[in-house]
């Protein structure tokens, strides 16, 4: 006899969900086939046929050699199918209180979702933050024969231990460090959507930090179980692409209601998106979304696992570990440069606010510092290296005599120069970047970014995975080392193969210039005494000449980043 894993449920809530149909096909050995499956929603209208597939895939997750399960749970806090009541189950501190979305179950089922996070924290003491755990649970426990069923499948996800694997955020450091890498994400992918945060709101990582909420707990119940479908199939990527996609349609929607762009408190910002995500319905359904999610041709799994452990190290540097009673963030990127202390000959403190909206997330912790000016010191290319070696990164700052202003983010240390002796020879990562600020701002990243096709790795890294496992693509990828000192940085191009070195000449330095990007031009070339320049398009950043082609330089600054956040 089947067992009926509807009793949490409210089926009049459930539309056109079949409860009693047949299962259908619930175990896959094609996982091309599963995970096709997952995406276009195969299980959507069977609740036996997901519940079925559900237990499958989290029967097959490895997880740690004592891992709770339902037996368990029996032990601790019995079985029941009847009515608890929520206020007898204290939720965790952990989930820093995040309310159960009811996500159609029944009234009463509130109160099983309490008593199995309940049980959760008794048995996992290690977690410390994992806001996500109330959606995570109440979702599972639609596709759950009784709670102990629904704590054991939780307790596997969080004691999934394959390496490279990730499912849930259980630390304030990885849970930061992924809003951070959903910033940097944003940054990259989701253009305009960033420019109407930093237009709209006082502190745009306030309102990042709400990118895992988006996903699982505002939106809708016919929303979330497909994102749970491909969640379960293919890992936390399917977070950041949701979410992105997210962020594509509600800037979608303030641009055809919205006319002049005020600036708002973030918390009035954070209110309009979850308004927006918890009534997507009535602007995208399921498949568009997801659809937009997909056609998003994110970084390889490595690149974005690379760039989390990139910020979690900068948030460990600088004593952000545990979540404190004033919230440490970044401050907002019209806050982050102070107006009082900020000092530029080229470009105003609004200006820098708007470069420091470019910038990846890691470095917005800091403040700017002037490392070299040729005002003061001097025009010569030995004080500007003397200057700025040992500083990772630099922003480069250049007025010319006729007044357009622009310049490059470098990534990587000028004193990497040196491992080429006097040849001169390109380094640095993706992650630099140029721009003009006038007459117009416009920034131009690394080629790469935005063709992906360009890069072999990047073009593959998402079809992911169709030989991998069947819960994860990762296996099908080098997985990085787990020291964070071993790796090599984000965006480097060693991790790609890439059909042109041409679109990899990041910067170069010699005892005669500066150069910032190649192939077949130039993006900056600099000459020894710091005072005339040519700008053209460049292979590395696609980018148009930055100002007059041939320009005589006014000044040019250099500026560090100040780490002015303590313990």
């Amino acid at each position: 006899m089947a067992v009926d894993c509807g009793v949490f449920v409210d089926w009049s809530q459930m539309g056109d969900v079949s409860r009693d149909a047949a299962p259908g096909k619930t175990e896959y050995k094609d996982l091309k086939e599963l995970k096709q499956h997952a995406r276009s929603g195969q299980w959507a209208k069977n609740h036996s046929q997901r519940s079925a597939v559900y237990q499958q895939l989290l029967k097959a997750l490895p997880c740690r050699t004592v891992t709770p399960d339902a037996a368990v749970y029996r032990d601790i806090v019995g079985n029941s199918n009847s009515k608890r009541n929520p206020s007898a189950y204290t939720l965790p501190e952990f989930v820093d209180g995040t309310a159960v979305p009811c996500y159609c179950l029944k009234a009463e089922s509130v109160g099983s979702v309490h008593a199995v996070l309940s049980c959760v924290a008794g048995q996992f003491p290690d977690i410390s933050h994992c806001p996500s755990l109330p959606a995570v649970t109440a979702l599972l426990l639609h596709w759950s024969a009784d709670e102990a069923q629904c704590f054991e499948s939780v307790s596997r996800m969080l004691a999934c231990n394959e390496p490279g694997r990730r499912l849930l955020d259980q630390t304030f450091l990885a849970y930061q460090s992924a809003c951070m890498t959903f910033g940097d994400l944003v940054h990259k992918y989701c253009p305009a959507a960033h420019k109407l945060m930093v237009a709209t709101a006082t502190d745009v990582l306030e309102v990042y930090s709400d990118w895992q909420r988006w996903v699982l707990g505002d939106l809708p119940f016919s929303f979330a179980a497909r994102v749970m479908d491909v969640f379960l199939v293919e890992g936390y990527k399917v977070l950041y692409r949701v979410a992105l996609a997210i962020l594509k349609f509600y800037r979608k929607q303030r641009a055809a209601t919205s006319s002049a762009l005020t600036k708002q408190d973030s918390a009035a910002v954070r209110r309009d998106i979850q308004a927006f995500v918890q009534n997507i319905g009535k602007s995208v359904t399921p498949d568009k979304l997801l659809e937009k999610a997909f056609s998003i041709r994110l970084f390889s799994r490595k690149e974005i696992t690379l760039l989390q452990l990139a910020n979690e190290k900068s948030l460990q540097q600088k004593g952000i570990t545990v979540k404190q009673k004033s919230s440490i963030k970044r401050q907002n990127v019209h806050l982050a440069v102070n107006a009082d202390n900020f000092s530029s000959e080229i470009v105003s403190a609004k200006e820098i606010r708007d470069i420091w909206s470019w910038i990846p997330e890691r470095f917005a912790l800091c403040q700017p510092q002037l490392l070299f000016t040729t005002s003061t010191h001097g025009c010569s290319l030995n004080r500007f290296y003397s200057h700025c070696e040992g500083y990772e990164p630099t922003l480069m700052l250049i007025r010319t005599i006729d007044g357009e202003v622009c310049g490059a983010f470098l990534s990587t240390d000028w004193e990497e120069r040196k491992r080429g002796g006097n040849k001169l020879s390109f380094f640095g990562t993706g992650e630099c970047f140029v721009f003009r600020m006038k007459p117009e701002m416009e920034r131009y990243e690394w080629v790469v970014i935005k063709h992906p096709e360009l890069a072999n790795t990047a073009q593959s890294a998402d079809d992911e995975q169709t030989s991998a496992n069947n819960n994860d693509a990762s296996q099908s990828l080098e997985e990085p080392a787990a020291d964070p000192s071993q790796l090599s940085p984000f965006l480097s191009t060693r991790h790609f193969n890439l059909n042109s070195r041409n679109t990899s000449m990041f910067m170069a330095g010699n005892v005669d210039s500066i150069i910032i990007g190649g192939g077949e031009g130039n993006a900056l070339y600099i000459d020894s005494e710091l005072n005339h320049g040519r700008t053209e398009r460049c292979l590395t950043f696609d980018n148009p000449p930055l100002c007059a082609e041939s320009f005589q330089i006014a000044l040019l600054e250099v500026w560090g980043f100040k780490d002015t956040m303590t313990s």
